[in-house]
């Protein structure tokens, strides 16, 4: 009897020692398991370099607290784990979860009050016990570091989806809206972007949106080609001090000289985002008494420069029977209708770029032919199998797909809108005569990229009765579409800023539940999960007591 006391004291000591090495141990050596299957709570290598950086307190309000659906419960459970393992990498991060409508004597005024700053509800149908009710939420978090503060969006509202789906895809982005935070907060040092002017580009005001966005992120800079008519080279040493360079939607032609100093500004490893018109469109121009226009070719003096890159946009309008609605008018009021040329592009998910990106919107987008060259070429945008190709010039009604279309036509299958081009450039100027003598040329370029977007109007930032709508928001059916994501991925991949897009294309599974099963089994599906386990427990105790008198009475 004593030897077995002795063995379990000395058993006991030892486990006792064992606890405190790996308490010591936890203090030098840091190490979380993530154990799902999807691997969800396992923090990228950007986003924990971003929490890094966070040398003082970074206080994080999230207005998820209370009760809610289930599909909700889910998100605020996941958000508050995604935030607990931030907190375990940096102390420095301190969280709270809060409700805005707890105090009913109040809800009004804070709602009136996070509406002004831009914390819009959403309204949510509740289904307890087979009784649906409405009531609202605030999916939103902000972020509040030093004298900086960022509104973080948690619930993502994508066209075509159900509560759940979107539940799943705004947990699938939790770790990237609190990376993105993390991002306009903490960063210090900016990479310039040039928006160019002097070829009649789109209006400042109607790339408002875009860039205010870009702006979290980057140094923003208008530059005008022709700026220093008298001094072309100074031109291209101005235009060497950005790293990259929008050209959003020209409408007029570009001087050889003007295209010398892009070409060489890619020859020397300058980034271009391209957002082209070669067919001169607009909803507007049909708003007339007749609701007709004609739409023509547009000659920007680009092509050759396209053709030697490895592209060509053609002159021609794409018809999609996937497409978005407008609202015609006539004497017995305002109608719907399709309109074909406004394709609604299903991103292939094919690459970061368009990975996890929301229906794409376009408007009268021209189809682009990928030539064979040296130059790597990935599509990011493509109509549907179902399209068709219309010459230009043509002339154009608000009811000319009122009528029983002739869907045999839409077989033309997908067509290329948006392409990536990645490699060694050849300039478009080599083995020709030169405007201007450079100080210096190149004929063969860096290792270099360029995105190419047929449909000028991606970016649009649309005023409707002078009221400025988000980018990517339709007009007439207020769904919001994933134009500023896309464009936004595509900056960040043309500047090598690879963090974000990475962690937007992370994946994660979540299950969901079968919402008319469940009511079905309400009362089952309790028993299960509340009184079975009840049951063995009870049986367990029971059966625990039985075997202790019985070994006792012998």
């Amino acid at each position: 009897m004593k030897a077995s006391k002795k063995k379990s004291l000395q058993q006991l000591g030892l486990i006792i020692i064992a606890v405190i090495a790996v308490n010591i141990a936890g203090n030098f050596f840091f190490k979380r398991f993530d154990l799902t299957k999807d691997k969800r709570y396992t923090l990228s290598k950007s986003t924990l370099d971003m929490i890094k950086k966070v040398d003082q307190p970074l206080y994080i309000d999230v207005f998820l607290d209370g009760q809610f659906p289930p599909e909700f419960k889910r998100l605020q459970g996941e958000t508050r784990q995604m935030l607990e393992e931030f907190r375990a990498y940096n102390s420095n991060i301190i969280f709270n979860f809060t409700d805005p409508l707890a105090d009913e004597s109040k809800a009004d005024q804070f709602v009136a009050e996070l509406s002004g700053l831009g914390f819009s509800p959403t309204n949510i149908q509740s289904n307890k016990n087979g009784k649906k009710s409405m009531i609202q939420v605030f999916p939103w978090a902000i972020a509040n570091y030093g004298t900086k503060s960022v509104r973080v969006p948690l619930l993502i509202n994508n066209f075509g989806n159900n509560a759940d789906e979107n539940i799943s895809k705004s947990v699938q982005l939790l770790e990237f809206a609190f990376a993105d935070a993390l991002t306009k907060l903490a960063t210090t040092e900016k990479k310039k972007i040039a928006v160019l002017k002097g070829n009649g580009e789109m209006n400042d005001k109607y790339l408002a949106d875009f860039i205010l966005n870009l702006k979290e992120y980057y140094l923003i800079g208008e530059f005008n080609l022709d700026s220093l008519a008298n001094d072309q080279n100074k031109t291209m040493q101005n235009l060497a001090h950005f790293e990259a360079a929008i050209i959003a939607k020209p409408t007029e032609a570009f001087t050889d000289s003007e295209k010398y100093i892009l070409d060489q500004y890619i020859m020397n490893g300058g980034k271009t985002l391209w957002l082209i018109d070669k067919v001169v469109a607009d909803i507007d121009n049909l708003q007339n008494e007749s609701q007709s226009a004609l739409a023509y070719p547009l000659e920007l003096n680009l092509d050759d420069m396209f053709f030697k890159y490895g592209i060509r946009i053609n002159y021609n309008l794409v018809q999609d029977l996937l497409s978005t609605p407008i609202t015609a008018r006539s004497e017995n009021g305002d109608f719907p209708i399709d309109w074909l040329y406004s394709p609604i592009i299903k991103s292939g998910e094919n690459h970061p770029i368009n990975k996890n990106v929301n229906l794409v919107k376009l408007e009268f987008a021209n189809q682009i032919d990928t030539l064979k060259n040296n130059i790597k070429k990935t599509v990011l945008l493509k109509s549907s199998p179902e399209s068709k190709l219309v010459g230009s010039p043509i002339e154009m009604s608000l009811h000319q797909f009122m009528e029983e279309l002739n869907e045999a036509e839409f077989s033309k299958g997908n067509q290329t809108l948006g392409v990536l081009l990645e490699g060694k450039f050849t300039s478009a100027f080599k083995n020709r005569v030169k405007p201007f003598k450079a100080d210096k040329s190149l004929d063969e370029g860096k290792d270099n990229k360029m995105i190419v977007i047929a449909d000028g109007d991606i970016i649009n930032y649309t005023y409707v009765n002078k009221k400025p709508l988000l980018n990517g928001l339709d007009q007439w059916t207020q769904q919001i579409y994933g134009n500023k994501d896309f464009l936004m991925n595509s900056i960040n991949y043309l500047l090598d800023d690879n963090g974000l897009i990475n962690i937007r294309g992370k994946n994660v599974e979540l299950p969901l539940l079968d919402e008319k099963k469940v009511t079905e089994n309400y009362t089952f599906t309790q028993f299960i999960t509340i009184g079975l386990p009840i049951l063995i427990l009870a049986i367990f105790g029971l059966l625990f007591t039985y075997l202790r008198k019985r070994a006792y009475s012998k």
